[in-house]
């Protein structure tokens, strides 16, 4: 099967999970790959069972029946020919079902997608493969029916393009994303199809010869045959995908006024002064400020930390929190830094996640100049505790459900502040995708870009990963001048050139 079938055919077969979820682009051959697995399956006398297909016109049932009886003469299995037979709908419309038999015992039957079709299937390893789901009558209770053929070791194979994201077939990508449910998504669009082989076999098929310019020139022309939605029906994202992804309500009740946010901003010659002042400056602030509030953390819970780096421009901001007794995460407070040298921000990172107690995971941004940060806390930290994050598009696919199912479900708490809930309004469905938008959004403390969006992505990312625990002894540095002055308290608080620092000196 491995040379008549594409790559992601092959991939799709391989994958036995109970349920599992085919987001792809038109045409792709899908559905042909699925009737060989089909026939395997319900020839099987010891391991097989029945195959029930439902879509939502009688061409689709026909053409997959077609496509069965084609790979069962392939196969060389025996059959007992194609039957069909035409029920009357409850409105008066006929209903064409289609069945092929086995030898086995076993058959492939297509039938309507009235969910009271399968109330009364669900034995030992039966499969239903429910195509074109985003187009049936009623998804929702189709599903309701059909999840219950698991219990017996039954799947439920679910296939289609999109039709708009209030869709329940997106809804129901974006729950198993969200982690809601354990069904496995699979993505193909014509461009993945594209690479994987799909228009060198159409030329196989067809007796047409293959070039690399024939095949730019035949996706150009698909393309535009489909335009405007083309998007939706060849690339896999749904439409009317526009505005706010987390409405300012969501976001405002899973924060607290108790949490606070600390800001820390640098004039630019601090990055000048000597090393040993700006070490030494640095550790009296984060002692002043950041001490308090993580000593009132739980000692025998776990921690994790989110990050979104900045040097200059867009801001910094560090995001801990703590696993509460009832599985939610808090923050006991945000921290936002402008303007601040590297070397700076890796001390205060350390210094916070040094006194996390039972610091498990920490999720840290790798694209460009926070690639720095992110390496050396995996190094000093370990690679199984931090992840080096580049926030593709894909990541994002995959990790904004989550996000806002934290939301949805009231498990994560953030520092209710003006800035933070419109840093979190800002993400945006962009072709199907939720993520930060180009450009910037404007705050009392001038321009941000959603920065305080992304640390608390990535600290949901955090908690979600796997990590042990780690224990730190430390010992606070000695408030030393550079001229070794031991007694600096006064010197640094009136000459440290800090700038502006909320609730600081």
């Amino acid at each position: 099967m491995s040379a008549i079938l594409l790559p992601y055919q092959q991939r799709w077969i391989a994958d036995k999970s109970p349920v599992k979820i085919m987001e792809k682009g038109r045409r792709i051959g899908l559905s042909y790959g699925e009737a060989a697995d089909s026939v395997l399956h319900a020839a099987d006398a010891e391991r097989g069972a029945n195959v029930y297909y439902i879509s939502y016109d009688k061409e689709m049932t026909s053409g997959f029946i077609q496509d069965c009886a084609t790979w069962a003469k392939a196969f060389h299995t025996a059959v007992g020919g194609i039957g069909e037979k035409i029920l009357k709908r409850d409105d008066g419309k006929d209903i064409h079902v289609y069945d092929i038999r086995f030898d086995s015992g076993y058959a492939i039957e297509t039938f309507s997608s009235n969910p009271r079709n399968l109330r009364s299937k669900g034995r030992p390893r039966e499969r239903l493969v429910l195509d074109e789901a985003a187009f049936v009558d009623d998804l929702e209770e189709l599903l309701k029916a059909a999840i219950a053929m698991t219990m017996w070791g039954g799947t439920v194979h679910i296939i289609s393009t999109h039709n708009g994201t209030e869709n329940p077939f997106n809804v129901l990508i974006q729950d198993a994303r969200a982690g809601r449910n354990d069904y496995k998504i699979h993505r193909v669009t014509l461009d993945d199809a594209i690479h994987e082989g799909l228009y060198r076999r159409i030329c196989e098929v067809t007796g047409k010869p293959w070039s690399l310019q024939a095949e730019i020139e035949w996706r150009a022309s698909l393309v535009k045959r489909y335009s405007p939605n083309h998007d939706e029906e060849l690339f896999c994202i749904p439409s009317q995908g526009s505005g706010a992804f987390l409405s300012r309500a969501l976001v405002e009740r899973c924060m607290s006024k108790d949490i606070p946010v600390l800001r820390l901003e640098l004039k630019n010659e601090f990055t000048f002064f000597p090393e040993a002042q700006r070490i030494s400056e640095t550790e009296a602030w984060c002692e002043d400020n950041l001490a308090p509030l993580l000593a009132k953390l739980d000692p025998k819970r776990r921690s994790y930390f989110g990050e979104d780096f900045a040097r200059n421009g867009d801001l910094s901001i560090y995001l801990p929190v703590q696993e509460q007794q009832n599985a939610t995460f808090a923050a006991p407070f945000g921290l936002e830094l402008k303007n601040v040298p590297f070397e700076t921000q890796r001390q205060v990172v350390f210094y916070i996640c040094d006194r996390l107690p039972m610091f498990s995971h920490g999720a840290f941004d790798a694209r460009g100049n926070g690639q720095y940060l992110a390496e050396v806390a995996a190094q000093k930290y370990g690679q199984d505790r931090i992840s080096q994050v580049m926030l593709t598009e894909a990541w994002y696919r995959d990790n904004m459900p989550r996000y806002k199912a934290a939301f949805e479900d009231e498990t994560i708490l953030l520092p209710l502040d003006a800035d933070w809930i419109e840093d979190n309004r800002a993400f945006k469905m962009i072709k199907g995708v939720a993520k930060l938008p180009d450009g910037k959004t404007e705050s009392s403390g001038g321009q941000r870009h959603g920065d305080a969006g992304v640390a608390g992505v990535m600290v949901v990312y955090a908690t979600r990963q796997e990590g042990g625990d780690i224990t730190y002894s430390y010992e606070s540095v000695k408030r030393r001048a550079a001229n070794g002055d031991d007694d600096m308290s006064r010197q640094i608080r009136t000459n440290a050139g800090f700038g502006a620092i909320s609730g600081a000196w």
